[in-house]
């Protein structure tokens, strides 16, 4: 099974719309760094989220290396993933993505698991959880919103 570190935000939306199953049903365990977990609140009965591997960072001194203009997680998860070797970061910050991808590590977002579980049969739909997202305060460029529509055969 793939190594798999997710930041706060794409667990936070995918359990506010309880569809945090399809991490697990995806990937099996998600390793997350104790910064993440501490500003994840997590709605519901804590056993639904056994598959959800809380790590120490070992290098707490490399993240003097990072921006500021990173938020502590973001920079917990770019640590944990080069030291457990994973095979994917889920992060959706811009500016995080573009440094956990210049530190040449696999990054997808929200939308990409969503794409992810779609393209796997996990999902039917994309529309209604995109929808239940913008709902949810959760920020979609028009634009982009409506790629993913069309890369689900959704349009």
């Amino acid at each position: 099974m793939r190594k798999v570190v997710a930041n706060s935000t794409p667990l936070i939306i995918l359990s506010n719309i309880n569809k945090i199953n399809i991490l697990e049903q995806l990937y099996g365990i998600i390793y997350v760094p104790s910064g993440v977990f501490e500003e994840v609140n997590f709605a519901g009965d804590s056993k639904n989220y056994d598959f959800i591997k809380v790590v120490n960072i070992r290098n707490k001194e490399a993240k003097q290396f990072f921006p500021v203009s990173l938020h502590k997680g973001e920079i917990e998860v770019m640590i944990l993933a080069k030291e457990i070797n994973a095979d994917l970061c889920i992060i959706d910050d811009y500016l995080a993505r573009k440094h956990a991808k210049n530190l040449g590590l696999t990054v997808t977002g929200t939308l990409g698991v969503l794409i992810k579980a779609k393209e796997n049969g996990i999902l039917r739909e994309v529309k209604p959880l995109l929808d239940e997202m913008l709902n949810k305060k959760f920020y979609i460029d028009r634009k982009l919103y409506n790629e993913v529509l069309e890369i689900c055969g959704e349009k």
